[in-house]
């Protein structure tokens, strides 16, 4: 007994050419068939194959339907939004330990700064007290004629021949310094030598 064909719609491509027939001579061709006699033949209609166990083991074709739907629930859009927040709270904390760091970086170079312009600003009051000593303005003004009431203004000539190796303001004798004591013998010594001592 032949197997009864589920109902489902009608693919003609499937069937061949000869056992199509329009709808409008399918009503003929049911009156000729039975006005037929029973000696003419109809071929059998198609059945379909029984399935085979091959096709048991296999798995069913996925059904969209079956498969759930992406939705956004409360508990979703909370979890997405405190997690949002978090990194947002963790940008922030970064920033301002960043910008913490730099002040502090900062504060270190303006001490170290200011502990140069400390050791320059004593530099200068100590040259400023040079300057206003009484002895620096003399020595200053003697370059200008400007002197004392009992000194005598000089200057050297452009072409004047370089000082003697123990003349007066050489470091061999300098202008002022104590004489040395000699004795005798290093006297006799010079004289006879020139070995100066």
């Amino acid at each position: 007994m032949p197997v009864p064909e589920p109902t489902r719609r009608s693919d003609l491509s499937a069937i061949p050419s000869f056992l199509r027939r329009p709808r409008t001579e399918a009503p003929r061709a049911a009156a000729a068939t039975s006005k037929a006699p029973a000696t003419s033949r109809a071929l059998p209609r198609p059945t379909t194959p029984a399935e085979r166990p091959d096709d048991a083991l296999t798995d069913p074709p996925l059904d969209p339907a079956s498969l759930p739907m992406p939705s956004l629930s409360r508990r979703r859009v909370v979890t997405a939004a405190g997690v949002l927040l978090a990194g947002l709270l963790t940008l922030s904390f970064a920033r301002q330990v960043g910008e913490a760091t730099a002040a502090s970086d900062r504060a270190i170079e303006l001490r170290a700064a200011n502990a140069a312009l400390r050791d320059e600003v004593a530099r200068l009051q100590l040259d400023l007290g040079h300057v206003q000593d009484l002895h620096f303005i003399q020595l200053q003004g003697r370059a200008f004629g400007l002197g004392s009431k009992g000194e005598i203004p000089f200057a050297l000539a452009a072409g004047a021949p370089a000082l003697e190796a123990n003349g007066p303001g050489s470091a061999a004798v300098r202008l002022g310094a104590p004489a040395r004591p000699t004795s005798p013998l290093d006297a006799w010594l010079e004289v006879l030598f020139w070995a100066g001592g």
